[in-house]
């Protein structure tokens, strides 16, 4: 089944210009010996989570009550510091971001463990 606003791909586009690769982007043309760039060059690294103040272990809670926990306990922590929740409700992971996002704090990163997630929220008021 084919989506219409960005098709199969292949469909809907153009023939690459001689000289490209498939997945070169337009006006990048190669000569014999080229390779992408990307390759073998490591990218720059993933900047390391950062820890959290505050650990709220909602873990086997059901929803709504990891949210309720946030909502809670998130002003024990000054404004800019991490608080971490850790939840394994399948609706958290949609829920607890969704709420940083209605209150105004950061969603930061949600961090998938062997039971659950933790979800790092920053405070920002």
């Amino acid at each position: 089944m084919s989506n219409r606003w960005f098709g199969r791909s292949g469909e809907h586009s153009a023939p690459a210009p001689a000289g490209t690769a498939p997945g070169d982007s337009p006006g990048s043309a190669r000569t014999a010996g080229d390779e992408p760039l990307d390759q073998g060059v490591p990218g720059p690294a993933e900047p390391a989570a950062p820890t959290p103040l505050l650990t709220i272990d909602a873990l086997g809670r059901k929803c709504p009550i990891p949210i309720i926990m946030l909502a809670e306990r998130i002003h024990e922590v000054p404004i800019g510091a991490v608080v971490a929740v850790l939840a394994d409700d399948p609706a958290a992971e949609n829920d607890v971001p969704a709420w940083c996002m209605m209150k105004s704090h950061d969603h930061v990163l949600t961090q998938p463990l062997d039971r659950g997630w933790a979800i790092l929220i920053r405070r920002r008021y």
